[in-house]
C-alpha cells in the first residue's frame, strides 16, 4: 500500500517542477531572446513482481512488472527562432541563426535524431558579454546601449564584446560617443557614411558573436544571461564566416514561448497534480481506518 503511496507523491512532485517549468515560462514571454524551457519527466526503472509458492522446495511465479512512479529528470530549452519586433532602436540588435551541420536535418526545434536514436541539437549563435566579474557570458537579448565612456553595454551594464575579446568602444577621435552608425548582417560597424569604424588598433570592429555547438549546455544565470561549465567550453567557438548568421539592427528577438499552449499546459499539469493528490488522499483513509477501525477488532 506504501508503495502507491510513494508513488502518487512522486507524481506531485513531477507535475509541480513541471508547472514550475512552464509559470516561468509565462513570466518571460516578454523578455528579449528568451528561450521557453520544457520539463521532461522519466520513469524509475520497473520492477518484476513474482509471488512465492509455499510449500517444500517453494518457487517463485511471476506476476508481471510494476512501476515506481516518475521523476522530473532535466529542464531542456527550446531552441527556436523567436519572431523580430523592430524598434527602429540603432542599438537593438537580432540574431537570425540557422547553423547548418552536414549530413543533418534539424526539425522545427532544432534537434536532429539519427536512425539510431541518437540526438543531435542545433548549434546557436549568441551575444558575448563580460558579467561584472570579467567572465564571459552569453545572452540572446540584443538590447544594448553605450554608458559615459562610450563601451556598448546591454541592460544590466555588463561589456558587450568585440571579435578581438575586448569591450567594444563606440568613440570618434575626440573620445565621445558616436550616436551615427550602421551594423552590417555580419555584425561590423560603420559610420554614417559607410566606412567602418576603427579602434585604437586601426582595426575594423564588429560584434563577437558565439557558436553553441549544443545550446543546452548553456546554464541559466538570470537576466538572460547564460554561462558554459569550464570543462565545456571548448564547444563555444566564434560563429564562422560560412554559418548561416546573421545580425539585424534596429529590432530585438521576441521570446519564442507559446502563451496559448502554455496555458494548456499549465492546466494539464495542474489536473495530474490533482489526480495524485486524490491517490494520496484516498491511501490515506484506508490507512486510517486499518489503524483505528480494523485494529480495535
Amino acid at each position: 500500500m506504501l508503495r502507491g503511496l510513494y508513488t502518487a507523491a512522486a507524481g506531485m512532485i513531477s507535475e509541480q517542477r513541471r508547472h514550475d517549468t512552464i509559470t516561468n515560462n509565462i513570466a518571460n514571454i516578454n523578455s528579449p531572446g528568451f528561450k521557453q524551457g520544457n520539463s521532461l519527466s522519466r520513469s524509475f526503472p520497473e520492477m518484476l513482481i513474482s509471488t512465492i509458492r509455499g510449500g517444500q522446495g517453494a518457487s517463485t511465479a511471476p506476476l508481471g512488472k510494476m512501476s515506481l512512479g516518475v521523476f522530473a529528470e532535466e529542464n531542456i530549452s527550446i531552441h527556436a527562432q523567436g519572431d523580430l519586433q523592430e524598434t527602429q532602436n540603432p542599438f537593438d540588435f537580432a540574431l537570425v541563426s540557422n547553423i547548418q551541420v552536414p549530413g543533418m536535418t534539424f526539425d522545427a526545434t532544432g534537434k536532429y535524431v539519427n536512425p539510431d536514436g541518437e540526438h543531435t541539437f542545433q548549434p546557436q549563435a549568441l551575444f558575448t558579454v563580460l558579467n561584472a566579474d570579467g567572465e564571459q557570458r552569453y545572452s540572446l537579448n540584443g538590447k544594448f546601449t553605450v554608458d559615459t565612456t562610450g563601451q556598448l553595454v546591454n541592460a544590466n551594464g555588463n561589456q558587450v564584446l568585440g571579435r578581438n575579446g575586448q569591450p567594444l568602444l563606440l568613440t570618434d577621435g575626440t573620445g565621445q560617443p558616436i550616436r551615427a552608425f550602421k551594423v552590417t548582417d555580419k555584425g561590423e560597424f560603420l559610420d554614417g557614411e559607410g566606412r567602418p569604424l576603427l579602434n585604437a588598433a586601426g582595426q575594423p570592429i564588429g560584434l563577437m558573436i558565439s557558436r553553441a555547438e549544443n545550446p543546452n549546455l548553456l546554464l541559466r544565470e538570470g537576466n538572460g544571461m547564460l554561462r558554459i561549465n569550464p570543462g565545456d567550453e571548448a564547444t563555444v567557438t566564434q560563429v564562422a564566416a560560412a554559418d548561416q548568421v546573421e545580425v539585424r539592427q534596429g529590432f530585438i528577438e521576441r521570446s519564442n514561448v507559446n502563451s496559448a499552449q502554455s496555458m494548456v499546459d499549465m492546466m494539464s499539469a495542474l489536473r495530474a497534480y490533482e489526480a495524485n493528490q486524490k491517490v494520496i488522499q484516498s491511501y490515506d483513509k484506508s490507512m486510517d481506518k486499518a489503524a483505528n477501525e480494523v485494529g480495535r477488532v
